[in-house]
């Protein structure tokens, strides 16, 4: 398929201070302004994740995933997080394109067998649903929003 996105892993020392900032510049603006949630972004968890970065036909991080191996966020699980899209890029396939690249990351930095687990905000379960993700039925409140723990594999 032909999109207008490319996509690129990095671990947290390979990032430029460039795309450190745009990286952070992209998930205050999802997550702290337009979903309202002041919340604890830089958390420690950067420095041994993998960062997926969406790039417009500029360069522009646009689309963004955090790759966290096994043991970080979950015990037995590597995770997908920090999932964000830039609003003006919403409706051009990029959350799916996203999803996509993230999982195949994962299965190739940690294991084609490895098993996923996201804290999916819970409206976006059915998204979730279309990538493989099966939901646990455990639902949360984390920053305030509703949340749902699913898993990919395994």
């Amino acid at each position: 398929m032909d999109t207008p996105f490319t996509f690129i892993c990095k671990s947290f020392n390979s990032l430029t201070l460039n795309e450190l900032y745009e990286i952070l510049a992209l998930r205050q603006k999802v997550f702290v302004v337009e979903q309202n949630c002041p919340y604890q972004d830089c958390d420690n968890n950067d420095q041994h994740a993998f960062h997926l970065l969406g790039q417009d036909e500029d360069g522009n991080i646009i689309g963004y995933s955090r790759i966290l191996p096994q043991g970080i966020s979950y015990p037995e699980y590597c995770s997908i997080g920090r999932i964000a899209t830039h609003p003006a890029y919403r409706n051009q396939n990029l959350g799916y394109l996203l999803i996509q690249e993230s999982i195949k990351h994962c299965q190739n930095l940690f294991g084609g067998a490895c098993s996923i687990k996201i804290s999916a905000q819970a409206h976006l379960q059915k998204f979730y649903e279309k990538h493989g993700f099966v939901g646990t039925g455990h639902f949360y409140l984390e920053d305030g929003i509703p949340h749902c723990a699913m898993i990919f594999g395994g």
